[in-house]
């Protein structure tokens, strides 16, 4: 097993090989996010051209057949919405990847930062005037060819087996994931970065790779992939 963390440019990972890749995990710093990423980005298109440019790398380094999971939410700045989660299902399609799934991730009600969308109603109840608070985030599969199911070993495949009371009890298979998200802090690490909680790499690694496999993180954050991967990298 080997961990490694690399300071580099996610559009030019010249530091992996083609096709050395069995997973990715990930989420995009979100396109100017007034809480955590404010001005990041001089323009959405320029944002849109780093997820462009980051689809042909994992194309290029991920294995045949393999998952490139992506969390990302459409982002309100200044009372317009960028439509993010449909930008990037367009950009991974048209460099080549098959659009497998939608996950929606569901916060729960009263974990969400303050808003005052849902409050214009009240003030104003009368129609034209609903703008509803967030609660979701989405969660989108992407899949480079097709996997071929007959070249794992069967003792990997046991290795590696799914808990399936924990798969129908925490009710992985649904399309709708109730997970906590993680709160704003002022935790040196994640103060700033808008990371996502542990469950979700948790659950897509297990779902998407096989024992041993790599799992690379383009963007890292606060590094939540990397602990899951690590952790288990020896289940």
């Amino acid at each position: 097993m080997k961990n490694m963390i690399i300071f580099g440019d996610a559009q030019n990972m010249q530091e992996l090989e083609n096709n050395s890749i069995q997973l990715v995990v990930t989420s995009p710093p979100y396109f100017n996010a007034p809480f955590d990423y404010p001005d990041l980005f001089e323009s959405y298109d320029e944002f849109l051209k780093l997820i462009r440019n980051v689809a042909r790398e994992l194309k290029r380094v991920l294995e045949e057949g393999r998952i490139a999971a992506f969390v990302v939410d459409d982002t309100l700045i200044e009372g317009r919405k960028y439509p993010i989660v449909a930008d990037v299902t367009k950009i991974f399609i048209e460099e080549g990847f098959k659009y497998r799934e939608r996950i929606v991730w569901v916060k729960p009600e009263g974990y969400i930062r303050i808003s005052k969308r849902s409050g214009v109603l009240l003030q104003h109840p009368y129609p034209m005037y609903y703008y509803p608070d967030n609660l979701q985030e989405s969660i989108l599969i992407f899949q480079k060819g097709d996997f071929n199911y007959k070249k794992i070993p069967q003792e990997l495949k046991e290795e590696s087996k799914i808990n399936l009371q924990q798969y129908q009890q925490e009710k992985w298979y649904l399309n709708v994931w109730q997970i906590t998200n993680v709160l704003p802090t002022n935790n040196r690490i994640e103060k700033g970065i808008a990371a996502f909680p542990e469950e979700i790499p948790y659950r897509l690694i297990k779902l998407f790779s096989y024992k041993g496999e790599t799992v690379l993180d383009p963007f890292m954050g606060s590094g939540t992939t990397l602990k899951e991967a690590g952790s288990l990298s020896i289940y």
